[in-house]
């Protein structure tokens, strides 16, 4: 098969060292790509979100599939071109996308398909909000509609950080359109999961939960973040937690979508809040998370590229996906500064030692070479260093042995990802 896959982050770093393995896959192209996907793909710098240049590069290529990873283009509609141009591609249409690109229209979706979720209301203006929020009363969270790059949702502690919640989305536009609309909603409590599964328009097949961190300091300090550490598997999702999630919340979800002229391939990754009622959804993404796909499939004993392949056109009722029976934990590298500004072309090194040790994986997100050569930094996520062992204690123990090779004084992680458990 060739295979086109679509991104240039650690996600997809992770996607394309999965597909490259495989005996199916004769010729592996990402867009844009990466400095560390550039060792096992062809890179072509063509931009995710340029949708007629990437629906151009898989007609040239004669792409058998293509894997979009952002979810940036899934919104605007890729997986819809593609397809009109006779070529499979895995991940939603705009339609079925619309479940991450619009926090409202998934929040709707739960009410009529009563999937559990929190109470809510969601509104245009700013004054609307302020008004439900006070009657809803604190804690609560306040979350910009459209996408926001993982930084639109706020925890508001108080009325008072509530009102200047709305108004940094509405009034201040801080998130640009996507705080065109606004959702405010309870703020749910118990410990938080992230589930996978995968759907070929009318079937769910579960794959595996993780748990992420997103808020940017140690003990979960500070603004949140596109994610600066995950691990897999979580004892918090054991296998009966797992069923209650595909029967309460991602078998309802798919028939939903199918019934309401929605249907949706691809991966649907479900945010969930473990409360004492039982699992609540706190959002749904339409594809890999990042950085948990850089837990997940590290873990994977199966070939990953004909499920994928199964998902895009619709028949995954015999699919089954085998795990190893072993523990995954990423660290995300940034660069100082982020979520706000920070620098670029800092150089990186010690990233080859790092992935030469046992056990232990870098799958870069922001990276790219300079004039002379050197790696440098590209973006705020810079690199995701993974770590595997028999529990969670030795993936941690090598995931921070790895890190710690690596020479970036302009770089910075979080150093409790795991700690807990």
């Amino acid at each position: 098969m060739k295979v086109l896959v679509v991104g240039g982050g650690g996600r997809e770093h992770a996607l394309c060292d999965a597909i490259a393995g495989s005996p199916l896959c004769t010729d592996l192209v990402c867009a844009p790509g990466n400095a560390g996907i550039a060792a096992v793909a062809r890179c072509e710098s063509v931009k995710p979100e340029s949708t007629d240049a990437v629906v151009d590069l898989a007609v040239r290529e004669k792409s058998d599939l293509v894997v979009v990873g952002p979810e940036a283009p899934l919104v605007a509609g890729l997986v819809d071109r593609l397809r009109a141009n006779g070529i499979p591609a895995f991940g939603p249409t705009a339609a079925a996308a619309e479940l991450e690109g619009s926090k409202a229209f998934m929040k709707d979706l739960c009410r009529r398909h009563n999937v559990p979720t929190a109470r809510y209301g969601r509104f245009g203006d700013a004054a609307s909000a302020r008004a439900y929020a006070h009657d809803l009363g604190a804690p609560l969270v306040v979350k910009a509609d459209g996408l926001a790059a993982g930084k639109g949702v706020i925890l508001c502690n108080t009325l008072e950080e509530a009102d200047d919640a709305i108004d940094s989305v509405m009034v201040r536009r801080d998130f640009g359109a996507a705080g065109d609309r606004v959702v405010v909603e309870e703020r749910l409590s118990g410990p938080e999961a992230s589930f996978f599964a995968l759907v070929d328009g009318e079937r769910a097949l579960p794959l595996a939960a993780a748990q992420d961190y997103k808020a940017v300091g140690d003990g979960d300090t500070g603004p949140n973040t596109g994610g600066m550490g995950a691990f897999s598997p979580t004892p918090r999702v054991d296998a009966a937690t797992e069923k209650r999630v595909m029967d309460e919340i991602i078998d309802p979800v798919v028939k939903g979508m199918a019934a309401e002229g929605r249907a949706f391939t691809g991966v649907l990754f479900a945010g969930l809040m473990l409360t004492e009622d039982g699992p609540k959804v706190l959002e749904f993404n339409v594809r890999f998370g990042d950085p948990e796909c850089q837990v997940l499939l590290p873990r994977l004993a199966d070939d990953i590229l004909p499920v994928l392949a199964a998902a895009a056109e619709g028949g995954i009722e015999s699919a089954r996906l085998a795990w190893q029976d072993r523990a995954a934990l990423t660290v995300v590298l940034a660069a100082r500064g982020y979520p706000g500004a920070y620098d670029k072309g800092t150089v990186i090194e010690g990233v080859a030692d790092a992935a030469a040790l046992d056990d232990a994986a870098v799958y870069h997100a922001g990276t790219a070479r300079d004039a002379e050569g050197n790696l440098v930094a590209a973006g705020g996520r810079v690199l995701n260093v993974t770590g595997l062992g028999p529990d969670l204690a030795s993936a941690r123990e090598r995931a921070y042995a790895a890190v710690d090779t690596i020479r970036w004084p302009e770089g910075f992680c979080r150093r409790d990802i795991g700690a807990a458990g």
